[in-house]
């Protein structure tokens, strides 16, 4: 097809043997960039969202909680609902975190709900496919959030990552008391 062609850089040999060495380097990096735009597209940012879903009775209140880096610039993200599941804390605490980006970015999402994550890379391809039903024909549970999950994730780059929960991992405590925090401010 025209235009799937991958572009092959080439740098002209005037540049190459230019007598003003720094205009011949500006050169070859303006070359350069726009190479990489056209082969890997805009260059985005990268964020690292740790998440995690609380509920005090299950269903009964519950909150979720997102920490968000941007290099050295973290965002706590939490709130809650009074009567909910464990599993739609989870599935919350993502969707709100993607939810929070102002730009497509290289999201990388640490979670300790299985659920989420078998749900996000094994499962939800298949439910679509049937319109949003089991494999027994069933009504997906929790169908709302699972469409929501996936209308924010289109414009993301994303990395799914599990951690075992409450293991010590130290983002992931901070997502868990952040999701507490959710419950309390009920």
């Amino acid at each position: 097809r025209f235009g799937s062609e991958r572009p092959t850089m080439v740098i002209a040999p005037q540049v190459a043997l230019s007598r003003r060495p720094i205009a011949a380097i500006a050169r070859v990096t303006v070359i350069a960039i726009k190479y990489l735009s056209l082969t890997q597209g805009p260059i985005m940012k990268s964020v690292e969202l740790f998440t995690d879903g609380a509920c005090r009775g299950n269903p009964g209140p519950g909150g979720w909680g997102v920490l968000m880096r941007y290099g050295d610039k973290e965002k706590n993200l939490c709130g809650g609902e009074a009567e909910t599941t464990n599993n739609r804390m989870e599935l919350t605490a993502v969707i709100e975190g993607i939810a929070a980006l102002s730009e497509p970015c290289k999201v990388s999402v640490t979670s300790d709900s299985t659920y989420v994550l078998k749900g996000i890379q094994e499962w939800m391809p298949a439910w679509k496919k049937r319109n949003w039903k089991t494999a027994s024909k069933k009504p997906v549970k929790n169908v709302d959030l699972w469409q929501k999950l996936d209308a924010v994730i289109k414009h993301h780059d994303i990395d799914w990552h599990w951690v075992k929960g409450h293991s010590g991992h130290a983002e992931n405590e901070i997502a868990d008391q952040l999701a507490n925090r959710g419950i309390d401010e009920l």
